[in-house]
C-alpha cells in the first residue's frame, strides 16, 4: 500500500507543481515592479529621433517579436485558387448581398480549404470591412439555413452538440450575439468572417495539419505557431480580396476576440495592407503588457496552449522580466494605422489594466508620427471611449464581444472612412 502511495504522490506532483505555479494574480498590490523597453531606443542605446529612425526601429522590434514571440513563417511554394461557391442577393432580409468563397490551398497532391463567409450592404461598392476570424464555423455567425458548415475539425462543445470534432446543424446562429451582421451591415459596413481552424486546427498537433501539411520547411525554435498560421491565413485572405472588384482591399479592418485578438494585433503589424486593427480581449501575448504578471502569464499560456506561439517563447515562461519586447510595442508596430484595444471588467484573467497600459506606452511612438495615440493616461470610467489613433474602452461584464463593441469600433471606423453610409443606428 505504501509503494502504490508513493507511485501516486509522483506522478501527481508535477501536476500540483503546475497548480501552484500558476495560480494567477489578481491583486495590483502584487504586481511586480518592472521596467518596459522603450520602443523609441535602438537595441544599440541610442534615441529614435526621426520618422526615418523609426522605420528602422520598427524592423529591430518586428525582428524580435517574430524569432522570440510568434515564429517565423517560411516560404510559401504551393498555389492558391479561389472559388465562389454560393451567392444570395437578398440576404439579411434584403439588406445585404452574400457570397461564400472557398481557397483552396495546394502543394503536391495535398490541400487544405479554408471558406470566407462575406456580407456587403446592396447599395455600397466601396465599404469599409471588418475581417474576422470564428471559433466554431461561419455557419455559427448565421441564422442563415444554406451557409455551409466547416468539414475542419473543431473543438468538442456539449452546448453547440459537438462529440466527435465535427461541426454540424445544432451549432448554426451560436455565436450570433458575437457577429450582429445585420447591424454591420446597417451601418454601411462589410463583414467578413472564417473559421480559423480551416487554416490551422486549435489543438497541439505536431503542426501536421490545417496549412502546415503544405510547408517543406523543417521547424526550429523560431518556427511560426498557430497565432502566425492565422495571422498568415488573414494575409492570404487580403491576397484575394486585392482581386475581388466588390471588396475595396484598402478599407479592411481586421479584428478579433481572445487568442484570435492576438492573432489580430499580430497580422496587423505583420501586413501593413490591413487599415485599422483592433483587439478585443486579447489579453497575454496579445495587448496586455506581459511584465505585470496580472491574470494570465507567458508560462501558463505556453504550458496550456504550446502550439500558439514559437518555443523560443518558452524560455520566458514565468521569466517575462526577460522579454527583450512587450506587448506595448506590438501596438506600436500597427502604427501609423489605427489601432483599437477594449476590455471588459469581469474578465481579469486577460489584465484589463495591462491592456490599457499598452495603449499608453505605445502613444510616444504615434506622437513621434505626427499623430495623437491615445488622449489620457487615465483609465477611463466603464463604457467611456477614449479615442485618438489608440482608441481604448472598457465595459461592464465578461471575457466576450458584444453589440456594445462592435458599436464602439463602428463609430471610430466611420472616423477614418468618412464616407460610410449612416444607415441604421445601433443602439
Amino acid at each position: 500500500m505504501k509503494r502504490v502511495v508513493n507511485f501516486l504522490i509522483f506522478i501527481m506532483l508535477p501536476w500540483f507543481s503546475d497548480a501552484q505555479q500558476f495560480v494567477a494574480n489578481y491583486d495590483e498590490s502584487k504586481v511586480p515592479a518592472y521596467t518596459l523597453p522603450d520602443p523609441l531606443i535602438f537595441n544599440n542605446g541610442t534615441a529614435v529621433v526621426t520618422k526615418k529612425d523609426w522605420g528602422k526601429r520598427r524592423s529591430e522590434i518586428y525582428q524580435l517579436f517574430e524569432k522570440e514571440v510568434f515564429g517565423v513563417v517560411p516560404p510559401w511554394k504551393g498555389t492558391i485558387k479561389a472559388t465562389v461557391v454560393s451567392r444570395k442577393t437578398d440576404a439579411l432580409e434584403g439588406i445585404a448581398k452574400r457570397k461564400e468563397v472557398q481557397l483552396q490551398f495546394i502543394k503536391g497532391d495535398k490541400k487544405t480549404v479554408v471558406t470566407i463567409l462575406i456580407y456587403l450592404p446592396q447599395n455600397s461598392k466601396d465599404s469599409p470591412l471588418f475581417l474576422g476570424y470564428n471559433f466554431g464555423g461561419n455557419h455559427t455567425a448565421t441564422t442563415e439555413p444554406d451557409v455551409l458548415i466547416p468539414d475542419s475539425w473543431v473543438s468538442n462543445n456539449t452546448e453547440s452538440g459537438i462529440s466527435d470534432n465535427h461541426a454540424n446543424e445544432a451549432g448554426r446562429g451560436k455565436a450570433v450575439s458575437r457577429w450582429p451582421m445585420k447591424e454591420i451591415v446597417s451601418r454601411g459596413f462589410g463583414v467578413a468572417t472564417v473559421y480559423y481552424g480551416d487554416v490551422d486546427p486549435d489543438f497541439n498537433d505536431g503542426f501536421k495539419n490545417g496549412v502546415h501539411q503544405l510547408f517543406d520547411a523543417k521547424r526550429d525554435s523560431a518556427s511560426w505557431g498557430s497565432i502566425a498560421t492565422w495571422a498568415w491565413g488573414l494575409s492570404r485572405i487580403m491576397d484575394y480580396f486585392e482581386t475581388d472588384q466588390e471588396i475595396n482591399a484598402k478599407k479592411v479592418i481586421v479584428i478579433g476576440h481572445s487568442r484570435l485578438g492576438k492573432t489580430s494585433l499580430w497580422a496587423g503589424a505583420a501586413d501593413k495592407r490591413f487599415a485599422m486593427v483592433i483587439s478585443n480581449n486579447s489579453g497575454c501575448g496579445g495587448a496586455a503588457l506581459s511584465k505585470r504578471i496580472f491574470g494570465e502569464t507567458v508560462g501558463r499560456t505556453n504550458t496550456a496552449f504550446p502550439h500558439w506561439f514559437c518555443d523560443n517563447y518558452k524560455k520566458y515562461s514565468e521569466k517575462e522580466e526577460l522579454m527583450p519586447v512587450d506587448q506595448h510595442e506590438l501596438l506600436a508596430l500597427i502604427a501609423p494605422r489605427p489601432v483599437y484595444v477594449a476590455s471588459a471588467s469581469e474578465d481579469l484573467w486577460a489584465d484589463p489594466k495591462g491592456e490599457f497600459l499598452s495603449c499608453v506606452y505605445a502613444t510616444p511612438v504615434y506622437q513621434l508620427l505626427g499623430l495623437k495615440g491615445l488622449p489620457t493616461k487615465v483609465m477611463p470610467a466603464l463604457s467611456t471611449p477614449v479615442t485618438g489613433d489608440i482608441a481604448y474602452h472598457i465595459r461592464p461584464g465578461k471575457h466576450d464581444i458584444t453589440l456594445y463593441d462592435w458599436t464602439c469600433y463602428m463609430d471610430f471606423a466611420k472616423h477614418y472612412f468618412s464616407d460610410v453610409t449612416s444607415g441604421l443606428s445601433v443602439k
